[in-house]
């Protein structure tokens, strides 16, 4: 699959609006369905629309039993342990902008684990700008979210944050270990083998521990399209050929723009409040983000 510069360069901003949508559609269709029951009807029509793209592209398949393994251990990180954990977390009653909270230090993990795994050496420029963004971030979600000590684990699981931080370090090994081991397979059989083992999975914990009780609503219909087509197939791909083309620290930079790009939206569409300190964080957000893409004289 051959990619033009263009779309190269608004590739971040694209996979950055794309992503953030996903907190709004979990939001329209989570009532409707327990969460890996959720994910495994949205991982089996995804392999389906895969395989038909495939066939489109005439994708070059693995042929070697260690690269499948290898994009299947991705799977079970990224898409397994990532988003099942962080459903599960807020269907046992966690705080959506705690969890966010929690998941917002993935640039600064995946910065500290692309050194151990990949080698990779995070300049003092680009730890400025992670540093930035997370103080951005949490500007952003503080302003919705009071923390309160004595009430933290009132109302919620306590198993609900070892989970949120399952899913951070799930995503965050995963996205560097498909850059090492995963670097020689089309992007989308890769992607396939993933949502193989995720499914294989989603679906041992939905018959074990959920009723798998779906109510077939409009709204779950559309969440879950969106969560297949744009989400499960366009996110993830552009995750992964990011990852390919760029350093893993700065990739994982991006992901402080979701937050504030997900408030936006719902600013925009549900109307709801915005303060000079979610503003402020927002703008000390991009100027993080910007700080640390921004590419150095020696390159």
């Amino acid at each position: 699959m051959t990619l033009n510069a263009p779309f190269i360069r608004f590739m971040p901003w694209i996979f950055v609006w794309v992503w953030s949508t996903g907190f709004l559609v979990a939001k329209l269709g989570r009532p409707y369905a327990e969460p890996f029951t959720l994910l495994s009807y949205r991982f089996a029509l995804a392999l389906v629309v895969l395989w038909l793209i495939t066939l489109i592209f005439n994708s070059r398949w693995p042929t070697k039993l260690s690269s499948i393994l290898h994009c299947m251990f991705v799977g079970l990180l990224i898409h397994g342990v990532y988003l099942g954990g962080i459903f599960k977390a807020i269907s046992l009653g966690m705080p959506a902008g705690l969890s966010a909270m929690v998941i917002g230090l993935q640039p600064l993990t995946m910065a500290l684990l692309a050194g151990l795994m990949l080698g990779e050496r995070v300049t003092k420029r680009q730890w400025l700008g992670l540093v930035m963004g997370l103080a951005g971030l949490y500007l952003v979600l503080g302003e919705q979210f009071a923390l309160d000590t004595k009430t933290l684990f009132n109302g919620f699981s306590g198993w609900a944050p070892v989970l949120v931080l399952g899913a951070l370090l799930g995503i965050s090994l995963g996205t560097l270990y498909q850059k090492k081991y995963c670097i020689n397979v089309d992007y989308l059989p890769s992607i396939w083998w993933q949502y193989a083992a995720a499914m294989a999975l989603s679906l041992v914990i939905a018959f074990g521990f959920e009723t798998r009780i779906v109510d077939w609503q409009w709204q779950f219909v559309v969440s879950l399209s969106w969560q297949v087509l744009a989400l499960s197939i366009g996110a993830i791909l552009l995750l992964m050929i990011m990852v390919r083309h760029g350093a893993a620290a700065k990739v994982g930079s991006l992901f402080y723009l979701v937050p504030p790009t997900v408030a936006l939206q719902a600013w925009f569409l549900f109307g709801e409040a915005m303060g000079w300190q979610g503003l402020f964080g927002i703008v000390l957000i991009a100027a993080g983000v910007a700080q640390a893409m921004w590419p150095s004289k020696k390159s």
